[in-house]
Formats: structure tokens, sequence, C-alpha cells
């Protein structure tokens, strides 16, 4: 048996009624778990009816994950941040211009304590039966100059918290090209944001689920620029997370890459006792050929991945990320869902 359990991401909050019917439509595509979405701005004016959502899922027989979606700009996702709208502090700095990013620096007390007490008002308040942490990542600086010969080896963070911090360790001044110490370093504080609160959701409720996933793309965007989670037995081996994820890889990427990736995300999950994930795009693009998602998903299942997901729902209809046929593609991906179920129950 590989894949037991099948989940899509969903956006909106705002009313139980219409949330019911999309609920019966994702348990019908073949999926067991839905991932919520949940921004700042949903925790801020739509909290009160978060649990009801929930709770509606789990009367159609739905798992529920919270994902805080683009919280600080430090998790994926095209949400604003209330956090950087009203903190001008508190920013990823770039190691060669000095420049503040859209970005939290999520090294920082206060952005720690922010994103903690999101996740702990979730934890306390609602019946959600785990977290998903959806793309941690260092920002990549995107002024003109990080494009230039002189600029493309920029990254962040360097703003005064790190490099105090960086000093006190290391005994000299966090310097602005990348050496190991630097790299040593984001990693760790990368890290500990998430272990941390981990923990801190576990001591409320030590059943909840918690998922890392991180970046796993074969490009400069996500790998040549050491995105703070790049070292995979490290992040394997927090004991606060359950499930390792390696995220959503394009369409048209060779079947030797992607069945790379399937097989280390694997092999790295189970040498530390996790269960592993894969995703398949659900939005943007969509295969030439729908045929093609029922390639990738026989190389997940064959290559033993426990779970699979799709972002998004409905291939992101009616949104700015909606696919070409957004539907059929959504179609497709659910028709699949469900023939894994039938195999793997």
């Amino acid at each position: 048996m590989a894949i037991k359990h099948t989940a899509v991401s969903y956006y909106g909050f705002n009313y139980v009624e219409h949330a019911i019917k999309d609920f019966q439509e994702i348990k019908e595509h073949g999926c067991d778990t839905v991932i919520l979405a949940i921004t700042e701005f949903d925790m801020d004016f739509w909290f009160p009816n978060i649990n009801n959502i929930v709770k509606a899922a789990h009367e159609i027989g739905l798992k529920v994950l919270a994902d805080p979606w683009g919280i600080g700009k430090f998790f994926g996702g095209e949400q604003v941040s209330l956090f950087l709208q009203n903190n001008i502090h508190n920013r990823q700095v770039s190691a060669l211009t000095d420049e503040p990013l859209v970005a939290a620096c999520f090294n920082t007390r206060s952005f720690r304590e922010y994103f903690e007490g999101i996740c702990l008002k979730l934890a306390k308040e609602t019946e959600v039966d785990g977290f998903f942490w959806d793309e941690p990542h260092y920002a990549k600086p995107s002024h003109v100059a990080s494009f230039g010969a002189d600029g493309k080896d920029d990254w962040t963070c360097r703003c005064p918290v790190c490099m105090k911090k960086f000093e006190e360790e290391y005994g000299y001044e966090m310097p602005r090209v990348m050496n190991d110490d630097v790299l040593r370093f984001r990693r760790r504080e990368a890290l500990f944001t998430l272990s941390e609160a981990s923990r801190k959701i576990k001591e409320v409720n030590p059943k909840l689920e918690i998922t890392c996933c991180v970046l796993a793309t074969l490009d400069d965007y996500y790998n040549r620029e050491a995105r703070g989670y790049d070292d995979w037995d490290a992040v394997c081996a927090c004991p606060y997370f359950d499930v390792f994820s390696t995220t959503i890889i394009n369409y048209d990427m060779p079947n030797s890459f992607i069945s790379d990736i399937t097989r280390r995300t694997v092999e790295v999950a189970k040498k530390y006792g996790k269960e592993s994930e894969r995703w398949i795009s659900g939005y943007f693009s969509r295969p030439a050929d729908f045929k093609r998602i029922d390639e990738i998903i026989d190389i997940y299942d064959d290559l033993g991945v426990d779970r699979v997901a799709t972002w998004t729902y409905r291939g992101g209809y009616g949104t700015s990320l909606a696919s070409k046929d957004p539907i059929e593609l959504w179609d497709n991906i659910g028709r699949n869902f469900a023939r894994m179920q039938a195999k793997n129950k």
C-alpha cells in the first residue's frame, strides 16, 4: 500500500452553507483531507466562522489542516500580509544593498510571537486536525541589482537582528557574501522558527499533526539561492514534524527528475520515521494531455509516497491563478485521487 491520503487546498471562510457544497464536491473528487489556506485577514476578520468551516468539513468526513497562507510572506501564497502592513520593521534585508524587502524576518522575536500567536489560537479555539507549513523560505531580493552580474548572489536576511545574532555566535560581522557560517546560521534559525511553533502546538494537543512542505524545484529561484530549508535531513529530523512534503513540480519536467525528487522525498521521510507527501499541480497551468496526471500519480504510488495533495480547489477557477480548463483539470486530478483510494484501500 502506497498512497493512503489525498488532499486539496481550499480558500474561503465566508459562509458555511457554501463551504458545505464545496466540501461535498471535494469528497466526491477522491479527497480525504482539506488544507485550509488561512490568511492573516481571515484570522483578523473571519475568525468567528473558521471553526464552523472546520466542523462542516469534519461532518462530511474530511480531515482538516490549517495552512498559515502567506503569513508575513514567510510562507508561500499570494495573500497580502497584515504583519507587514502594520509593522515597518522586522523585515528581511538584502545582503548586498541593505534594502528592506516585503517579507517578514522570521528570525525576529516580533514575528515569531505573532506567528505563534496565530497558530496557538487555531490550536486552542478550533478543531483542526493539524497544521501545514507551506513552502517556508527566505525571500529572494527582487531589486534590479539582484538580476545583474553584481547582484546575482544576493540573499537575505542581513537585518540588524540577524546580524547581531550571527556576530554573537561566530565572533565576527555577518558578511555580505554568503559563506558556510552564514548558510548554517540561516538554516538553523529558519528551522528553529517552525520547530518552536510546532513544539508549542504539540503542547496544546500532541495529536495535532504537522506537515512541513519544502521547496523542491530545479531552478535558481528555489535551489541556488538556498532558501533556508534545503537541508532535508535537518528538516526531517525535527521531532515535531509528522509528515515531510516536497512541493509542486511543473508538468513539463522530465520523469527522471520527478522520480528523483520523489525517491529522495520518500527515502529521507522513512529515514526519520515520517510520512512522505508529494504534490500535483492544480492551478495556473495544465498538462497538454491529461494522461500526464495519471503518469505522475503512478510514479508517486510506485515509489512509495504516503500522501498526495493538489493546489488548489477547482484548478483555481475564478482566480488570477486559474489554469486553462480549470474544472477539467480538477476533474482529472479527482479521478486519479479516487483511483488511488480504490487501489490502496
